[in-house]
């Protein structure tokens, strides 16, 4: 098993380029299988979830053709579901046991052909996440659904789903998708209220009018669907990572230096760049020849600042960048109070961070980090995906050597990061042989 070890104490200094987004690339490959004509997907990361994703696309039938950009760290995806009526459309639970976002082809799936078999999803072990408000709004469609050993078989007696005007009880990034798509073939016109509002989703909603849905309201609480027959193939490119993004602000914030981030979306960004720069970075942006660049800027010696945190659902603070900015703040000075609103589970990074040093109590929902605390290297385990990312920042800063084992946790949504830091003056590589 491979691991990441890191030499810490060097500042970065240089270019990123960020990749697209593992968020919105997931549910916009689940998109293609509401038609039979090809949907063209470029700036797709290569990370392991979104080779799972074509994967279970592939099972159901779907053809897939894939090719790698020149640095390996990207490729477009070109899709076919064509033969796919011939099929069980059943999503196996091999693939779909390591990724919740598989559940995203269920919508689809009942749109098109009226019926699917979907595993109960994977992922990380973060906090509960039940696809219930999923299969209420699609039970709602007219979907018969049951739950028979560890599978969603679900049923359209009628053959077509139907609109509906919902309200979920809560926000949720994947049942907004899922409704979504399901709505844009279903007889009516749909109104879902209290939805995610997450770019993600706008970037979803961009590729399905592409391909001849009708999507109005995106960026608001409340999205209109009005059904259409038939869909037709598209191209598109996915927006860039904001996470991923967010990460590598985070990694300059804390290992200071002049880094400059190429192909970003600043707006989505604002809650982490206004946190950035009242703990004491400078942070500009301009325009660059392929959209955006956000560049960051901190002297090693300037002292950063602590400051307070909530995550809560876009466009506040994104819960997917809490953990590395616990790793910031174990270096700033003065207490630093983080809480989590989205997943209960969230602060596992906490106990592996305290391994390195960090000065820092949990307490329920809340964080309390004091700082600046001195980081020494030792061997730490990843227990989720942003988990991993806050030790690999951590180990920037940490005196010594840091070894990061169970990376594979970091491949399902950071293509090369370790290549990126190294670009920038980072000591870091990937070893194999990393215990289990």
């Amino acid at each position: 098993m491979d691991r990441l070890v890191i030499i810490g104490g060097n500042s970065l200094k240089g270019r990123i380029r960020v990749s697209g987004a593992k968020n919105a690339a997931l549910p916009c490959i689940a998109a293609a299988l509401l038609t039979s004509e090809l949907v063209n997907l470029s700036h797709l990361p290569a990370v392991s979830d979104i080779r799972t994703m074509l994967k279970v696309l592939e099972a159901l039938g779907c053809a897939v053709e894939r090719a790698a950009d020149e640095d390996g760290l990207q490729y477009t995806a070109a899709m076919r579901a064509v033969d796919l009526e011939t099929g069980e459309m059943k999503a196996p639970y091999d693939l779909v046991k390591t990724m919740r976002a598989s559940i995203l082809v269920l919508g689809p799936l009942l749109a098109r052909f009226g019926h699917a078999t979907v595993s109960l999803p994977g992922g990380c072990a973060i906090g509960a996440r039940p696809i219930n408000l999923h299969l209420e709004a699609l039970a709602r469609m007219g979907a018969h659904i049951e739950i028979v050993q560890g599978y969603v078989e679900a049923k359209v007696p009628g053959g077509r789903l139907q609109a509906i005007d919902h309200t979920f009880e809560k926000v949720s990034v994947g049942a907004t998708e899922n409704t979504l798509l399901a709505a844009t073939l279903a007889n009516g016109t749909s109104v879902l209220r209290n939805v995610a509002m997450e770019p993600e989703i706008g970037d979803l909603a961009e590729l399905l009018n592409k391909m001849g849905a009708r999507v109005e309201g995106m960026g608001t609480a409340t999205l209109t669907i009005h059904g259409v027959e038939i869909l037709h193939g598209a191209a598109h490119a996915t927006i860039p990572d904001r996470i991923e993004a967010g990460t590598h602000l985070c990694a300059a914030a804390i290992a200071g230096g002049d880094v400059v981030l190429e192909r970003v979306r600043p707006d989505d960004l604002r809650a982490l760049l206004d946190l950035l720069e009242r703990m004491g970075c400078l942070i500009t942006e301009r325009d660059g020849a392929d959209g955006k660049q956000l560049r960051i800027q901190r002297e090693p010696s300037q002292k950063l600042r602590a400051r307070d945190i909530t995550t809560a659902p876009f466009p506040a603070f994104p819960t997917d960048l809490q953990a590395q900015v616990m790793a910031v703040m174990t270096q700033a000075h003065g207490i630093s109070v983080i809480k989590e609103t989205i997943f209960e589970n969230r602060f596992q990074h906490a106990m592996e961070l305290e391994r390195l040093g960090a000065n820092l109590r949990i307490d329920g929902s809340t964080a309390i980090v004091a700082g600046p605390a001195k980081l020494t290297g030792c061997t730490v385990m990843a227990t989720d995906l942003r988990a991993s990312a806050t030790l690999v920042l951590a180990g920037l800063v940490a005196e010594g050597e840091t070894t990061v084992d169970r990376i594979y946790h970091l491949d399902r949504g950071y293509a090369g990061l370790e290549k990126k830091l190294q670009g920038v003056g980072a000591r870091i590589e990937r070893v194999g042989g990393g215990s289990v």
